[in-house]
């Protein structure tokens, strides 16, 4: 089967009206912090499935050449036919329910799948495919880094930052090429046009890419003052309802700028922002960098004379 992505569409908000009741401004904020609250807790369910991206314990490029990769049961290749294993007598796997042994051949896997193909034990092998690389990947719920997560802090709601912007949409959607967490893997995105709004007296224009698994809603892949900093150094994330038909308003609401799933593991090949993106003023909003226990520091007993 098809893995989750972590995504949460953004909430339009409508700005009070000058002649709107106090009342109805505080219940309109009262409610949209609920909302938010709710956004966060389900988020961090989602975080803490045993085999969400959490447990991604093991991240292997396949090729043309079978070998054994540390972990996983046979040896791994992919080819026309896609990612193919060959295990040798005492080896096995579960897929679909049932035990197979010898060689099985998965088929081919399309560009962004997360097929969750096979089992052994208590772990999951996933194949997916990104910039037209086959990738076997293994998720444990006993791993680590699932083991160790804490939580996701973020920057306190504020109204301030639920933005007004205007859809420029382009012509035609274009594809367009950025970068990866992962090196050597570089993916290719439908754009579809910009937002557009000012921000401290400057107009600012976000490039969106098409949320692939989210009809009628933009992605924003971005980075800004605070990455690196409070934030997650390489992108943060936000979704965004497109505009209805004869409309070009939407609104950015960067309460619900979200982490990628690169913030948290080294085995997930995230896209990154695209330079546009690339902002150079504070977004004091949304989530921040994950909290870890630290790993226990190992020390030598000392004898005692």
């Amino acid at each position: 089967m098809t893995s989750a992505i972590e995504t949460a569409p953004a909430t339009e908000t409508a700005p009070a009206t000058e002649t709107a009741p106090a009342t109805e401004t505080a219940a309109g904020v009262a409610a949209a912090r609920a909302e938010w609250d709710a956004w966060r807790e389900e988020s961090e369910q989602q975080r803490r499935q045993p085999y969400g991206f959490l447990a991604y314990s093991a991240l292997h490029f396949l090729d043309g050449e079978p070998r054994r990769v540390e972990g996983f049961p046979g040896r791994w290749a992919t080819g026309e036919q896609g990612p193919v294993v060959d295990l040798d007598a005492g080896e096995s796997l579960v897929v679909d329910g049932r035990t197979v042994t010898g060689r099985h051949v998965f088929g081919s896997v399309r560009e962004r799948e997360f097929r969750r193909a096979a089992s052994f034990g208590d772990v999951v092998v996933e194949l997916s495919r990104r910039g037209g690389n086959d990738l076997l990947r293994s998720l444990d719920p006993r791993h680590p880094l699932r083991e160790a997560y804490v939580r996701t802090p973020a920057f306190d709601h504020d109204p301030a930052w639920v933005i007004p912007a205007e859809f420029a949409p382009y012509p035609a959607p274009r594809p367009i090429e950025v970068a990866a967490a992962v090196d050597g893997i570089v993916h290719t995105h439908e754009a579809v046009g910009e937002a557009v709004f000012t921000l401290d007296g400057a107009e600012l224009r976000l490039i969106l890419l098409r949320a692939e698994h989210l009809a009628d809603a933009g992605l924003i892949l971005f980075t800004d003052a605070t990455s690196g900093i409070t934030t997650y150094r390489a992108s943060r994330r936000l979704i965004t309802p497109l505009p209805a038909p004869g409309s070009t308003r939407i609104v950015l609401d960067f309460n619900r700028a979200g982490n990628l799933q690169c913030a948290y593991t080294p085995y997930a090949p995230c896209p990154l922002a695209p330079q546009q993106n690339r902002l150079t003023i504070p977004i004091e909003a949304g989530e921040q960098i994950p909290t870890f226990r630290p790993e226990p520091v190992e020390t030598e007993e000392r004898a005692v004379s």
